[in-house]
């Protein structure tokens, strides 16, 4: 297929500074939980991004100097020479696709404790560390010496960046992990000296540090500035007719200007709280302030939307982080014509949740996210088969389909079978929920590329059972029936069902999802699975008429999704709708006029009245069909079968990216060698010094 001709103007080159990027899409720089510890997975997935048609790829932030990290976070180090050759890795893979390198010096200042190198955090005053920890640490004020060293330590950093191949190098102040933005700002920047005080004196530090930027590399590499344009703070924080002062001032100065919001969970919304290109009405007047190329995100996937931003002259270049991260081959799609097999970013934010473990970033839509050197998994291609087995898949959720799209990839002729009728398991009923719709992306993409298979077969409304299953002569069986929500209260708390009575009314998320609501106005809603369902549901209710008080064991409510950027924005919304939040209390036994809550420190108890329980709490794998078929093992060979599988939640309940990754796996490792106690992916070894 052709491209599109609308599309023509997202692949013209855009020169920026002594560098052209071949197109209009640009991978911002973007953290994914390797960073120094995992270089060379972290240049195989930027190679392979370069390989899909990305212009330009960044890299995460990488910290300038030992007296500013970010441990227990995992990102890139640049502290000395020895860490030019990982570095120079990654650039050397996006180059060898043609595509730009960038890199992102970064010096945290007030936002790192210096947990591992334990130097005292610098910063522009005398203030406790802003990170995501209330760490009993401060930041010293930086004097002059302080200043003119982190001069220094920037410019060599950016020599080492030169070095190491890349095309593109950062100065950063944004998302507020920088201590340039610190400087910039009124709240952190307390100063009388010509570092402070005025619009001018607060940002000398961002000026200097940009022209010491191109003196060292703007021969050879473009200088990029990435600046926070609006805090949503009002006038309190950095906010955008401030920041376009800035820019104006500053105009010609760099090669680029890489705009976003700050802070990180304002740059990086979930699709709960944000529309695809919501950060326009912030970076729209950006561009008459500067003849230099303009870059930003929005958490585009729609080629529309990114034409519309380059013909009205807001932006130059599409920048992504997420959307690069569901699909790496993204431009490559458009440019072929194949609109229709983008994998869109659902905007889960499940990617962030791997930074803040400090573990390698997964995606929902993408299960080859964070394995494409561990495991050699790629986000487009995978081995073509290598038998003529047939295999059955039971269950057509987020697990089944994507085990049997890439079966099918694979050429394995293939069985689909669904007992209800239609396709996408949770993912059809949730998708339903208030906030949530972008979540039907994850069905819609793989039946989508299913539907284009005619080795794949697809049957609704076919419940099987095990006696069926062995008559119908698979050689491979794929149990993913998924799981249900319990109705006893079993979650972290509760380890055994807690006391109800037998007249309390009791919903659970699969209730609601199937259309029940409470008789009762007054409904408490225990939440001791900490994620997004919660909150949720308390919504629904709310919309329903309900008066709704939720209770969770933690500290506050949704505390995972802390990981994914969204814990505050869910609070504030659900205290703006009128719902009774009671932290760190449990229910500890519900009567049919109200619940007993106990405090779990202390474990005084306290009644509170009520109409009916809602329980958001631990969920039970549907696996007995996989016990069935395991029990009827001495049949299978009798049957032709030679293997039996469960996979997703009908195996272990959990997240919907698991999910797909459990059948991404399943399909990569079927008829692969027996590998026994092996590690089933690589791993890299530091280096012993003497």
């Amino acid at each position: 297929m052709a491209r599109d001709p609308r599309y023509d103007i997202l692949f013209e080159p855009v020169k920026i500074g002594p560098v052209t990027a071949k197109n209009r899409f640009y991978q911002v720089p973007h953290c994914n939980g390797q960073g120094y510890r995992d270089p060379s997975a972290v240049a195989r997935m930027r190679g392979n991004k370069a390989a899909g048609g990305w212009g330009v790829l960044c890299t995460e932030q990488a910290e300038i100097h030992h007296t500013s990290e970010i441990t227990p976070f995992i990102e890139l180090r640049l502290w000395d020479d020895r860490d030019i050759p990982a570095l120079a890795k990654m650039s050397d893979a996006i180059h060898a696709e043609n595509a730009l390198a960038g890199i992102e010096l970064a010096y945290n200042g007030p936002n790192g404790s210096n947990n591992y190198t334990r130097e005292v955090p610098l910063g522009p005053s005398h203030l406790p560390i802003a990170t995501f920890y209330y760490d009993p640490v401060q930041a010293r004020a930086m004097d002059a010496t302080d200043i003119k060293n982190l001069r220094r330590w920037h410019k060599n950093a950016a020599i080492r960046a030169k070095r190491a191949g890349f095309d593109i190098v950062y100065v950063y102040a944004a998302h507020g992990f920088s201590i340039i933005q610190h400087f910039l700002s009124r709240r952190f920047n307390q100063r009388s000296d010509e570092y402070g005080g005025s619009l001018e004196n607060r940002m000398r530090l961002l000026r200097e540090i940009t022209e010491d930027t191109v003196d060292a590399v703007g021969d050879k590499a473009a200088v990029a500035v990435r600046i926070a344009v609006d805090e949503l703070m009002g006038e309190s924080g950095l906010h955008t007719a401030e920041i376009e002062d800035v820019i104006g001032r500053m105009a010609e100065t760099p090669d680029l200007w890489d705009v976003t919001l700050s802070d990180w969970s304002n740059g990086s919304r979930t699709s709960r709280f944000t529309e695809e290109g919501a950060e326009e009405e912030f970076v729209r007047g950006i561009k008459r302030l500067t003849t230099k190329p303009v870059v930003g995100v929005g958490r585009f996937t729609s080629p529309d939307l990114m034409v519309r931003q380059v013909k009205s002259g807001i932006l130059d270049l599409i920048g992504a982080a997420r959307p690069s991260i569901a699909d790496p081959f993204l431009p490559l799609k458009i440019d072929e014509g194949r609109i229709d097999d983008i994998r869109e970013c659902i905007g889960c934010n499940i990617c962030v949740s791997g930074d803040m473990t400090m573990s390698p970033s997964r995606c929902t839509q993408n299960p080859a996210m964070g394995e494409e050197w561990r495991k050699g998994w790629h986000p487009e291609f995978i081995r073509v088969r290598e038998s003529e087995s047939r295999v059955l898949v039971v269950g057509a959720g987020p697990a089944g389909l994507e085990a049997a799209r890439a079966l099918g990839q694979r050429g394995y002729e293939v069985a689909l079978a669904e007992a209800g009728t239609e396709l996408g398991g949770r993912v059809a009923r949730e998708c339903r929920l208030p906030t949530l719709s972008a979540w039907g992306r994850v069905r819609d993409w793989r039946v989508g590329q299913i539907n284009k298979m005619p080795n794949v077969s697809v049957y609704l409304d076919s419940r099987l059972d095990a006696a069926q299953v062995l008559e119908f002569g698979f050689d491979q069986v794929v149990v993913a029936t998924g799981s249900v929500w319990r109705r006893d209260g079993v979650a972290h708390h509760h380890l055994s069902a807690m006391p109800i009575a037998a007249d309390v009314a009791v919903l659970t998320p699969d209730d609601l999802m199937a259309g029940q609501r409470p008789s009762g106005r007054r409904i408490v809603l225990y939440d001791d699975d900490h994620y997004y369902m919660g909150g949720i549901c308390a919504e629904l209710l709310v919309k329903a008429g309900h008066h709704v008080t939720l209770v969770t064991p933690a500290p506050e409510v949704s505390t995972w999704t802390r990981n994914t950027l969204e814990q505050d924005k869910i609070q504030a919304r659900l205290l703006n709708m009128g719902v009774d939040v009671i932290v760190s209390h449990v229910v500890d036994a519900a009567q049919v006029d109200h619940m007993q809550l106990a405090c779990v420190f202390t474990g005084k108890t306290r009644p509170i009245a009520s109409d009916g329980l809602v329980l958001v709490t631990a969920r039970l794998p549907l696996d007995q069909l996989y016990l069935d078929l395991k029990a009827k093992e001495a049949q299978w060979l009798d049957a032709g079968i030679a293997g039996v599988k469960g996979i997703g939640d009908c195996w272990a309940p959990s997240t919907i990216a698991a999910a797909t990754y459990a059948g991404r796996r399943y399909a990569e490792e079927f008829d692969a060698p027996e590998i026994g106690d092996a590690l089933p992916f690589k791993r890299e070894m530091v280096e012993l010094l003497p």
